[in-house]
């Protein structure tokens, strides 16, 4: 029988923040991919099916050595999950050929505050003034790396939030399954379905990519799967409300990628939102941190029951 796993924020934290590494890694790849950096351009519908090509090949082969133990999935969830998930990499793998990758990061990373706001309906949480104050200042932070001016408002910017509005509906959906799943089974059965679904899509744009592309669609594929490891593992040991504000830290990998590939240089506006960002981070950990430490001390039933999977709201 499932057990959630022990709530530990600053765990969670620093999980979600090593799973913004590889995200932003992927959508770098991705851009090259789609730019023609390794070769002709190639559909993201072709990139997305190599992200999940590589990320199933890697997760069964460590699932063929460590042979976890799987039980019955909730396999609508999954499928919600992965629908939202393989969509939301699409239009985000789509956008970055188009604009820069900063950009395309800071739209599509409006997705933490959809996921704040649709866990108050979807998961009962609630979300007190100093998150909703956090979760405000890191959405600051990320229109000023925006830059809103009216280039900002073309197809590829549109793509990106549309990633955005998905990817904050796929978070509830992680929520949901880290509360009955075990994150191994969580990936396994994301990554499989996630490769049906993007094998048939990509059946109309299919170009033989060339050992080179190959090569980096296999680094897209497993830097997804290392972020996804560390995202699912962040999830299951916080409330949605309070880890996903740290997603907006693969906003400053994505600065930082772009600067020492392409030379897109951040200039002050970009420092200015970023360190924005990171104080709307600090702010939610340390409200967070204050709770805590003023929290009574749970007994032996209280954390027997806070351990029990909470009931699904999302069906």
């Amino acid at each position: 029988m499932f057990i959630a796993k022990q709530q530990n924020n600053a765990l969670a934290a620093g999980m979600i923040v090593t799973a913004g590494v590889f995200i932003a890694a992927s959508s770098l790849l991705a851009k090259g991919l789609g730019t023609g950096s390794f070769g002709a351009p190639l559909h993201a519908l072709q990139i997305s099916h190599g992200r999940f090509l590589f990320a199933w090949i890697l997760i069964l082969s460590v699932a063929a050595v460590v042979r976890p133990a799987l039980e019955r999935p909730h396999l609508r969830l999954h499928l919600a999950r992965t629908l939202c998930g393989w969509a939301g990499v699409t239009l985000m793998f789509a956008s970055v050929a188009f604009i820069p990758l900063g950009d395309a990061t800071a739209i599509s990373f409006l997705n933490p505050v959809f996921a704040m706001m649709l866990a108050i309906p979807l998961l009962g949480e609630k979300v007190g003034p100093v998150r909703w104050a956090a979760a405000g200042l890191a959405l600051l932070g990320a229109l000023i790396l925006l830059r809103p001016t009216p280039s900002s408002f073309q197809p590829a910017a549109l793509l990106a939030l549309g990633a955005a509005l998905v990817m904050g509906l796929e978070l509830i959906f992680i929520k949901q399954l880290s509360r009955r799943e075990g994150p191994f089974q969580i990936l396994i059965f994301n990554n499989t379905l996630g490769l049906v679904i993007s094998s048939v899509a990509v059946y109309t744009v299919w170009q033989s990519p060339t050992a080179l592309q190959w090569a980096v669609l296999a680094g897209v594929g497993c830097s997804m799967a290392a972020a996804q490891t560390c995202f699912v593992n962040g999830m299951a040991r916080a409330d949605a409300s309070f880890v996903a504000p740290f997603s907006y830290a693969t906003l400053l990998f994505a600065v930082l990628y772009d600067a020492l590939f392409y030379g897109a240089l951040p200039d002050a506006v970009s420092w200015i939102g970023a360190g924005i960002i990171i104080a709307g981070a600090v702010l939610l950990a340390w409200r967070e941190a204050r709770l805590k430490s003023h929290a009574p001390q749970p007994t032996h039933q209280d954390a027997a029951t806070r351990l029990r999977p909470a009931p699904d709201r999302v069906e």
